[in-house]
């Protein structure tokens, strides 16, 4: 909803950028060519400070283009420009250390990605794997859509391999038009470097191909597919040169309807509906002038109701802990509580709580429920299931400090939302039981058990 605050999108759109200063650097001479470099090194060096991991990407754009230029007054200007744009990086490598650094933020989300979030690759073909697109396709929150398409699950799954052929075809095809054509050249060449940064971004959709991370993956692979057919429709079809951009715009539109209608057509037309009134772009809560917006009614009034509890009960300076209702099942956190309270400490040091990190035994998580005065516990996200580790329960050990040191001072839309505050004998009562129910929670074993079975 509204602007996401997520760094992948900052990370690709300068590394375009910086493709665009790195292609106008072969086409120009003087000093309008050295500051095309700087800059496109510059652009370089800010964009891995956003997501390291887009160095793949951008290493294979930027190692083409410089090997185009094959001088040494080339790569100086672009070290130069790069070495710039990455002061923070190395200020965040000298503060976290480089091992650290580079395990987290370049092998582990390319290579590695940890075993609570990572999904079957390809998609299942008979089920949606991730929890949040099974989420937005249940019956209450799918957006209207009435054409006829395959199900979402069949295409997650023939998206997942139409995004390996485009991030391929394109380079390899734009390299032999670019070596057999004169007069588009220059178009060729920005194709050429366009599509190469497309096939770096390929591991970003393979990690987790989830409808996102597909998204993510092949956003400027998809875009260019309307550039390459216009290429190639007046060397196929030369009757047809006229309307090429026609031919091209058709068939991707085509293609789109087919492959992955939900998440494009759909998701456009929900967006059109918000835009001009016709449907809710989100549930507003609001304290002061901080706003934050949840996809249903029971989520925003189960969340207005404990924000204002704990707007008139808690003190500036007080320690706030978020997280989910079963501390031994770190799915998700609802971090926009802490942006809601910044009067109040976070008490933790897992702000996202990933799954097999902050609920692995021995973790400093139930020492930090214990620093807290306020937890703010929700059972939005309880009945998540993804086939990975995620399903896994760790340590008990935050559960047993909530009931041994906290007492429940809210409890909102039957256990949406859990507010304790720290007192001298707790209530004695696991938050991990509250809202999900004996019943559900013998329903959520059930399902473990025959996704199991199914392998």
């Amino acid at each position: 909803i509204g602007l996401s605050a997520l760094a992948w999108e900052g990370a690709v759109a300068l590394g375009l950028w910086s493709v665009v200063f790195g292609v106008r650097a072969m086409h120009t001479t003087g000093r309008t060519r050295r500051f095309a470099l700087v800059s496109a090194g510059v652009l370089v060096g800010c964009a891995l400070g956003y997501r390291p991991d887009l160095v793949v990407a951008l290493g294979l754009v930027h190692g083409w283009l410089l090997w185009q230029g094959r001088a040494e007054r080339t790569w100086r200007p672009v070290g130069i420009g790069v070495a710039v744009g990455s002061v923070p990086m190395l200020v965040h490598l000298a503060m976290a250390g480089i091992g650290p650094s580079v395990r987290g933020m370049f092998l582990e989300p390319v290579f590695d990605l940890r075993p609570g979030r990572k999904l079957p690759s390809p998609p299942s073909f008979s089920q949606i794997d991730g929890a949040l697109q099974a989420v937005a396709e249940g019956p209450l929150d799918a957006p209207w859509w009435r054409v006829p398409a395959l199900s979402a699950n069949h295409q997650l799954f023939l998206w997942f391999f139409v995004v390996i052929v485009v991030a391929i075809a394109l380079p390899v095809i734009a390299h032999r038009l670019r070596r057999t054509s004169d007069g588009a050249a220059t178009r060729l060449t920005v194709l050429m470097g366009a599509s190469l940064f497309g096939l770096g971004m390929l591991p970003q959709a393979l990690q987790r191909p989830d409808s996102t991370h597909l998204a993510w993956g092949s956003c400027v692979s998809f875009a260019l597919l309307p550039c390459l057919l216009v290429e190639l429709v007046p060397r196929v079809a030369p009757r047809a040169a006229r309307h090429a951009w026609l031919i091209a715009g058709a068939g991707i539109a085509a293609v789109m309807l087919v492959v992955n209608p939900y998440f494009t057509y759909r998701y456009y037309l929900l967006q059109s509906r918000v835009s001009v009134g016709n449907k809710p772009g989100g549930f507003e809560v609001a304290r002061d002038h901080r706003r934050f917006y949840f996809g249903n009614q029971a989520l925003q009034s189960s969340s207005q109701a404990m924000m204002d509890d704990l707007d008139r009960l808690s003190q500036p300076g007080e320690r706030l802990l978020v997280g989910p209702a079963d501390l031994s099942r770190t799915i998700y956190s609802d971090a926009a509580f802490y942006y809601m309270f910044p009067e109040l400490t976070p008490a933790t040091f897992f702000i996202e709580m990933d799954p097999g990190i902050a609920d692995r035994e021995g973790s400093r998580l139930a020492d930090d429920v214990a620093s807290a005065d306020w937890l703010i516990l929700t059972n939005f996200w309880t009945g998540w299931f993804e086939p990975n580790a995620s399903s896994i329960r760790g340590s008990d050990a935050p559960n047993q400090v909530v009931a041994e040191q906290f007492c429940l001072v809210g409890n909102y839309e039957d256990a949406l939302v859990l507010l304790y505050q720290r007192c001298a004998v707790g209530d004695g009562i696991s938050p991990a039981g509250i809202g999900i129910g004996t019943q559900r929670r013998a329903d959520f074993e059930r399902e473990l058990a025959e996704r199991a079975a199914q392998g």
